[in-house]
């Protein structure tokens, strides 16, 4: 688990948190700018994701959303709480699908884009193709440049107003500056210069020549800055709503009514699931989902959970079984008690951990807020300092104004503050398909540094349930007879290990006989009559203490279960005993696969248990792990993390019970089994929602894909600048083509970012 650091001074604790829309956004200057504003206002602590254009607000009582919001706006920028879906009507009746902000927003920056494209085309096209170039061309261009850089630059210029009225610049400040500038400066050529004259002509170069003088305009790339700039825009818009559809996905993955049988009413009531109260009864029939989480009271089905947890493979349910709101039955008819609703169901919790993992930051992305929100001034003043020194070196006007302009340009830190949060975005998107929910971003940072693993055994490599694993049945005795006459006697008892032996035997011999006169003795065995004959089950010593004979076979099959750590159950009537029935918490499937998937990362497993260290030395053996750590108790599974921590080791826990919350706490990384106990969830980093333990290695792999996704971002952001601002600043750039390369670089962040959607679990990777 990582920590914070924390102030000397005792902080007041943060009792409310929410998330605000924030618009008015244009690059990560803006997100750092919003956010040092917020947390500037006593007992607040802030963050803003520009990707999400989002601002997440932990809030003492004095502080309350309507002086936050005030704050924002006194930014320069707007926030409100997210509205609820709007449904539109027609004549009364209710449309079928909510309108979509992020949608709206998206159509009318494309009609922006495709009119001012359709508009600065011939101007291109006239200023590149000399021959074009008829008599008083240049006033067609004039014409056709200005509504472009007006109205479709319009977003630039009223952002960069605002910062203007709020002494601060953004990456609109540093467009607008630029569009305008070329402009005004074609303007004054074409009125007060030669630039206007009949039969001028103009040819483009990629590298500006200096001593044109006033007959040179630059209205193609006033046009074409906007252009291009619209177009990165709208590509990095439909790239951020593509990146998030996993998450819409999954909050629409809910029913959105319920069948439910009410007391005293006879049918089925369908009502919306919002009105579904815990203990109410509901029907799930084959192929629908299931409403919310609940306890199966009637009928047998499979549940296909893969929408959810991203495991394919259906799930067989009877009654006592819990099932997960969102799930689908693929079976039969299911009558469910509902356990869990709304906010509190498995399916909210999911969504609430992915938006908060998105809406976070890593130290990485903190890092580059830093430098975005200095970044801007710098470039003005690079700008400005490139100008004068031109024009005091050469005296050309010109060429220190075209070399001014591609510094503005090319310069705009649109990809520095787009490097973080869009990787992050796809890839905790990404990993809620799979069923791996990332809590925070700066888990990224604990994957890459573990090099051990700690694994508890029960419920994280075994099934957590005790199984019927073999029996071993006297000389003279058939197995499949001491086994059914074993499973219709524990059939009576509610112990674990008798439900173990009673399912074992209605899987092999069908119906389970009727007993009679059934007795429990507590700590020894139970006894009881079934088909005549007095049964007795338990201890092989309490059967010898009831003149019970016990064969040298039997007592050897006793010897050799316990010293394999399982437990043996005696079967024997006619005074004798018949068979022995072993019990054992069996390993999952996958463990073993799992664990070599963990060693290929570069981890050690370390096996952890309450258990008897005979039990715990057949799980180690049957894994492959060598360092096992046996009979601990719960608390002392913390001094375990603990030492291996002191030994220099960088501990991730992988836990499911109460049990495990503290050691999932004290670890460096706590991974949660999804199938285990709200507590161990809480308490850890990562969630594994299928309960698989091949998923632990999925999760690491995917926090280091994406954590390297973000390093790969943030050094191509620099690198572009880095580079670009010389080349710039030199003169040797034409402000079109920096124009064109700062609208591409965003793009190729976005579209880096986006590959993270291919990531596949290493049980979905073709061999």
């Amino acid at each position: 688990m990582t920590t914070s650091h924390v102030s000397d001074e005792p902080a007041a604790p943060l009792t409310s948190s929410i998330t605000l829309a924030i618009t008015g956004m244009t690059c990560a200057s803006c997100a750092a700018r919003i956010e040092r504003r917020l947390n500037k206002v006593s007992g607040v602590e802030a963050s803003v994701n520009f990707a999400m254009e989002s601002a997440t607000v932990a809030f003492t009582a004095p502080a309350t959303v309507a002086q936050l919001i005030d704050e924002i706006a006194a930014a320069g920028y707007g926030a409100t709480l997210p509205p609820e879906p709007v449904e539109s009507t027609v004549d009364g009746a209710e449309a079928a699908e909510p309108v979509d902000r992020v949608d709206v927003a998206l159509i009318a920056l494309r009609r922006r884009l495709v009119l001012s494209g359709l508009l600065t085309t011939p101007v291109l096209v006239l200023a590149m193709l000399p021959p074009l170039q008829f008599e008083h061309w240049q006033w067609l261009s004039l014409t056709l440049a200005s509504p472009v850089v007006v109205w479709g630059g319009m977003p630039f210029h009223r952002a960069a107003a605002k910062n203007l009225r709020h002494a601060t610049a953004t990456m609109d400040t540093l467009i607008s500056m630029g569009v305008t500038a070329a402009y005004l400066w074609s303007v004054w050529a074409l009125f007060l210069g030669e630039a206007g004259m009949p039969g001028m002509r103009m040819e483009f170069t990629l590298f500006p020549e200096p001593g044109a003088g006033s007959e040179e305009i630059y209205l193609e790339i006033a046009a074409a800055l906007v252009v291009f700039i619209l177009l990165g825009r709208y590509l990095e818009a439909q790239a951020k709503r593509r990146s998030g559809s996993a998450l819409r996905a999954l909050l629409e993955l809910g029913a959105k009514d319920v069948a439910v049988l009410r007391p005293g009413q006879v049918g089925e009531v369908r009502i919306p699931i919002d009105a579904l109260a815990v203990g109410d009864r509901f029907v799930v029939r084959p192929g629908e989902k299931v409403a919310t989480d609940g306890v199966v009271v009637e009928g047998t089905s499979a549940i296909d959970a893969a929408l959810l947890t991203g495991e394919p493979v259906p799930v067989e349910v009877a009654p006592g079984d819990a099932v997960t709101g969102a799930t689908v039955n693929a079976g039969g008819r299911l009558v469910v008690e509902a356990t869990r609703v709304g906010t509190d169901t498995k399916l909210a919790q999911i969504a609430r951990l992915v938006v908060d993992a998105q809406s976070g930051k890593a130290a990485v992305q903190r890092l580059a807020d830093r430098l975005s929100a200095v970044f801007v001034p710098v470039v003005i003043a690079l700008a400005v300092g490139t100008a004068g020194f031109w024009v005091g070196a050469t005296g050309d006007v010109v060429t220190a104004f075209t070399a001014a302009v591609a510094v503005l340009i090319i310069a705009c830190p649109c990809a520095l503050g787009l490097a973080t949060p869009t990787a992050l975005l796809v890839g905790t998107g990404r990993g809620a398909q799979l069923g791996i929910l990332i809590k925070g971003p700066e888990v990224l940072e604990s994957t890459r540094k573990v090099d051990t693993i700690v694994l508890d055994k029960t419920g994280t490599v075994t099934t957590g349930r005790m199984t019927l694993v073999d029996v071993v049945p006297a000389a003279d005795t058939d197995s499949a007879e001491a086994l059914r006459l074993a499973g219709a006697l524990e059939h009576a008892s509610e112990h674990p290990i008798a439900a173990a032996i009673a399912t074992g035997a209605r899987a092999l011999t069908g119906d389970l006989a009727d007993v009679v006169d059934f007795s429990n003795v507590p700590g020894r065995g139970v006894t009881g009559t079934v088909d005549g004959r007095r049964v007795l089950a338990g201890r092989a010593s309490w059967l010898t203490a009831q003149d019970i004979d016990l064969p040298i076979e039997l007592a050897d099959a006793v010897d050799e279960a316990e010293s394999a750590g399982r437990t043996a159950v005696t079967i024997g009537w006619d005074g004798r005993a018949r068979a022995v029935c072993v019990v054992s918490d069996t390993l999952k499937p996958t463990s073993a696969e799992a664990i070599t998937q963990l060693r290929q990362l570069g981890l050690t497993p370390v096996l952890l248990t309450g258990d008897n260290r005979r039990a715990a030395a057949e799980v180690a053996r049957g894994l492959g792990i060598d360092d096992v750590v046996a009979e601990v108790l719960p608390e002392d599974k913390v001094a375990v993390v603990q030492r291996l921590q002191r030994e220099g080791r960088v501990v991730a826990m992988v836990g499911d019970g109460v049990n495990d919350a503290a050691a999932l706490a004290q670890a460096d990384l706590g991974l949660a089994m999804g199938t285990g106990t709200d507590a161990a969830i809480e308490a850890s980093d990562l969630t594994l929602v299928r309960g698989d333990l091949r998923a632990a290695a999925d999760a690491i792999r995917l926090a280091r894909r994406t954590l390297s996704t973000i390093k790969g971002n943030l050094f191509w952001a620099l690198a572009y600048n880095v580079a670009a601002i010389p080349l710039a600043a030199s003169g040797r750039l034409n402000p079109l083509v920096a124009g064109a390369a700062m609208a591409f670089s965003s793009v190729f962040v976005v579209s880096n970012s986006l590959r993270l959607r291919r990531f596949a679990a290493w049980s979905q990777q073709v061999p």
